[in-house]
């Protein structure tokens, strides 16, 4: 039986260069050596076979170079095209995503952030379930977090790239006013666990302030369930349905999701019973996801920049890692809403 191959050694790399091991090490990591050293190191590992031993590494570092991402909901196209763009950015960096799916669970949530930090991951990145959970404090003790779209408000974080939720629902309640809409359903993938969300909390203010008519109804945001919720409150059926103001003795005339994958599920409800997007009911969403232009019509929607909360949750969470103090931990994203074609002037509206 054929023996495998001896992995190369950082003994027989110095042994080669006659340098010592440690001078090898800061070599291939580009420091403290002469440019002409680096590279007389570099092509003699290249020549060995040398590759860097990831474990003796680690140990040597106390670093794996594994950074925890850990997402609320992957059945979200957006926070799908969210965690590949932070991985693409800890990739830039010789840093790897390591991307778990909490899948809407928050008690599923804690559990998997308590295994990544086991595991030493350098760093975690969560965009929360329940972001008031009292399991975030310990978390955040033993590994550096940031926080994505709301803030962890039970824990020290190592920075927090937030949404402005209040402005984005003041900007599309305010909107839908102005079109004439006195009746609109908010579907919103909150659960019955982690009832008080800031998001949830901020439209039945902005509710109350504009003097309109929301009902606020629990969404998953798998396709299939969002299409079949979005069947009940478009025929006004009250199974699932959770008030925030006086009960509406008609369908809404405006759906506005929590995410535009609870979107695509308006449209194809609306579709079964022949209502026109746009013309009998507008429909807003929440994050601007690329299929989101592709639609008939287009959708309306709050665009939140994902590239640049890519780039700011990467950057807090090596700085942090790095131990490097940054001036900025709390970055604050603002809504831009983007006019189409779902949603128009309300029948009747003034």
């Amino acid at each position: 039986m054929a023996r495998p191959n001896k992995r190369t050694t950082l003994r027989e790399v110095a042994e080669a260069t006659g340098l010592s091991t440690a001078a090898v090490s800061y070599a291939l990591r580009g420091k403290h050596v002469s440019k002409e050293t680096e590279e007389r190191v570099r092509k003699a590992a290249a020549e060995l076979g040398y590759e860097a031993d990831p474990i003796a590494r680690a140990l040597a570092s106390g670093r794996t170079s594994t950074v925890g991402v850990l997402a609320g909901d992957l059945q979200d196209l957006w926070q799908q095209q969210l965690m590949a763009a932070i991985g693409r950015e800890l990739l830039a960096g010789d840093r790897y995503a390591l991307i778990l799916d909490a899948g809407g669970d928050p008690e599923r949530e804690l559990a998997l952030a308590k295994q990544l930090r086991d595991q030493r991951v350098d760093g975690l990145l969560v965009s929360p379930v329940d972001p008031s959970a009292e399991g975030w404090a310990k978390i955040a003790e033993a590994v550096p977090v940031v926080s994505i779209g709301d803030a962890l408000s039970q824990a020290r974080t190592a920075g927090e790239v937030l949404f402005d939720n209040r402005a984005g629902i003041d900007a599309v309640l305010d909107y839908l006013r102005g079109l004439g809409h006195r009746r609109v359903t908010v579907l919103t993938p909150t659960g019955p666990s982690t009832p008080d969300r800031p998001a949830d909390v901020y439209v039945r203010e902005a509710a109350d302030r504009l003097g309109i008519e929301v009902q606020v109804v629990p969404c998953a945001q798998e396709l299939g369930e969002a299409t079949g919720v979005a069947r009940r409150v478009l025929t006004n059926s009250p199974a699932g349905r959770r008030r925030s103001g006086p009960a509406a003795l008609a369908p809404p005339t405006a759906v506005f999701c929590f995410s535009d994958s609870i979107a695509y599920g308006v449209y194809a409800a609306a579709a079964e019973a022949e209502l026109a997007v746009g013309r009998d009911v507008s429909v807003v969403g929440f994050d601007d996801h690329p299929v989101s232009r592709v639609l008939t019509p287009p959708l309306t929607t709050v665009d939140w920049g994902l590239t640049e909360i890519a780039k700011e949750a990467a950057r807090l969470a090596v700085a942090a890692i790095e131990g490097r103090r940054v001036r900025r931990k709390r970055i604050l994203c603002a809504p831009r809403l983007s006019e189409r074609g779902s949603a128009l002037r309300a029948p009747g509206g003034v």
